[in-house]
């Protein structure tokens, strides 16, 4: 195990709410301050510990996929640019909805639970009641409170934070955030869909070949990755490795080394475009010290895609935006789409942005050709000539024309008109992934 891995382990093992520092770190565990930072950045990263100013790097709860739409107080205290002033210990908990404290404290309480933020500007009886109640407070307005609150607060282990912004500054940042963590709940990671290893049918270096012909039989697959005593990536193994080889045959011989492999990580757009670029079946699935920790196959990929487009519960991306107000128009003769230039999609200067045009191109060339193919499509090269510029509430006309389409590329020309006028013109090269 590197010392990198003996760090992160030793991360892991502490209790929520410990403070961490690299001196301590380094002193504990016998390294240098360098290589401390370097695996406290990477825990950071993983989301074991946060940092917040004035307080510290503290460990926190390892947030699950499903309760990625809630917050953590410490992540508040980021977002907010706050300080806190009590109940350091209670950072580390996640909280479940937000209070905006405008009206009469007898009024108030009634909406205040455990577990809830309240934001409120300087009412230091709020502060205590609210406290009481075993909600956190937020204050706003840059204002400070009293030291029995502090106190309090400490007591209770309930954040007691304080921000500059004003109650709906603070309370629109919080939204933001939210509503970004639900974005990043769509895209699907290699994690969400990987065959874990304990499941993963794999041969180890020293092995002969006739152990891939007894898996083989027992499984029906023909690739497997190849790995050395302690687990690490060593090569992957297929079908046409093996022809005329004998079966007292070591692997590593005949194996492919250093083979293509992504971490828990990588989106599953990137892992489909690797496979469909590389023309490979399965990819082995690694952590940072290159130990096989799963693999994935193509129809895992596939599967992801198609559950991604019926996936509840999400917040709108840019292309979304521009995407739903997308109408067919086609007639037997040519594919038409029409939409309305809406107020998002466009620039400082009221014309429709590069980017939804960028976009507007691709959601047209994937709807034709998905009329040719059924599958996905990856973009690998778009040209676009910007003729005329297009204004706010604009009515624009859309007619994509397939070129060439094979088992494994795809070429449109997008006309974009406004008003009978030719205002842009696209080509559109795309890989095609098969389902």
């Amino acid at each position: 195990m590197t010392k990198h891995e003996q760090i992160l382990q030793h991360i892991r093992s502490l209790e929520v709410g410990n403070k961490i520092s690299v001196r301590h770190v380094a002193k504990v565990l016998s390294v240098s301050e360098g290589t401390a930072y370097r695996a406290i950045k990477d825990a950071e990263n993983q989301g074991l510990v946060s940092t917040i100013e004035r307080v510290g790097t503290i460990r926190i709860e390892k947030k699950q996929k499903e309760n990625i739409e809630r917050l953590t107080f410490a992540e508040v205290i980021n977002i907010v640019e706050g300080s806190v002033l009590g109940g350091r210990n209670g950072l580390y908990k996640t909280l479940n909805k937000f209070v905006i404290g405008a009206m009469k404290a007898e009024a108030m309480m009634r909406y205040v639970e455990a577990g809830n933020l309240l934001i409120v500007g300087n009412r230091e009886q709020v502060h205590k009641l609210a406290l009481e109640a075993g909600s956190a407070v937020l204050i706003t307005g840059g204002f400070d409170t009293s030291d029995d609150v502090k106190r309090l607060a400490d007591e209770l282990d309930l954040p007691l934070i304080s921000t500059s912004y004003d109650t709906f500054t603070v309370a629109t940042m919080i939204n933001r955030a939210i509503y970004d963590q639900l974005i990043k709940k769509e895209i699907i990671s290699v994690e969400d869909i990987l065959i874990p290893v304990d499941k993963t049918d794999y041969l180890v270096t020293g092995e002969k070949l006739f152990k891939w012909n007894e898996l083989n039989e027992r499984t029906g697959h023909s690739r497997y990755p190849v790995v050395d005593k302690d687990l690490k990536l060593q090569g992957i193994i297929t079908a046409k490795d093996v022809i005329g080889e004998e079966p007292d045959t070591n692997v590593e011989k005949i194996m492919t080394r250093q083979p293509i492999s992504v971490t828990s990580m990588t989106s599953v757009a990137s892992a489909a475009h690797m496979m469909v670029w590389e023309g490979i079946e399965l990819l082995p699935v690694i952590n940072q010290s290159k130990k096989l920790i799963g693999v994935i196959s193509r129809q895992d990929v596939l599967k992801a895609l198609q559950m991604l487009q019926r996936q509840p519960h999400v917040g709108d991306t840019i292309e979304d935006l521009v995407t739903r107000h997308f109408e067919d128009v086609s007639t037997p003769q040519e594919h038409a789409f029409q939409l309305e230039v809406t107020p998002q999609m466009t620039n400082h200067l009221g014309t429709i942005s590069y980017g939804v045009v960028t976009t507007i191109v691709t959601e047209a060339s994937s709807r034709v050709l998905r009329k040719y193919k059924k599958g996905d499509l990856v973009v690998e090269n778009i040209t676009i000539f910007f003729i005329k510029p297009v204004q706010i509430d604009a009515a624009i006309l859309v007619k994509p024309k397939v070129l060439e389409v094979g088992r494994k590329f795809g070429k449109v020309d997008v006309e974009i008109f406004h008003q009978g006028l030719l205002v842009g013109k696209a080509l559109l090269v795309a890989q095609l992934i098969d389902r």
